[in-house]
């Protein structure tokens, strides 16, 4: 069972946004993190030093664990960014600007 269906809630249409050029769905007021969760998607960043994969650790935006880049804005924190219709996201290496 669908967990929107437990709580009988009704959101709006469906939209898209990319991540990494692949197609994604998500619903008004989900956060990219639910979003990319929702396809598949557990990893969306690495880190600095050692290029290991990072998603969602704290869920609140404290620990930057999420971080991806919208739009071409690196260090947008996925966890607590809503996903917008035709959002461009994709994966962040390290603090994501180059150098």
């Amino acid at each position: 069972m669908n967990p929107l269906d437990l709580v009988r809630a009704r959101p709006g249409a469906p939209f898209t946004v990319t991540f990494d050029g692949r197609v994604v769905e998500a619903l008004p007021g989900q956060t990219i993190a639910a979003a990319l969760w929702s396809a598949g998607v557990t990893s969306w960043r690495t880190t600095r030093r050692e290029g290991r994969p990072r998603g969602v650790f704290c869920g609140i935006g404290v620990c930057f664990d999420c971080l991806v880049a919208v739009d071409g804005r690196p260090g947008q924190r996925a966890c607590v960014t809503p996903a917008l219709p035709g959002a461009d996201i994709r994966t962040q290496e390290g603090t994501g600007h180059d150098g």
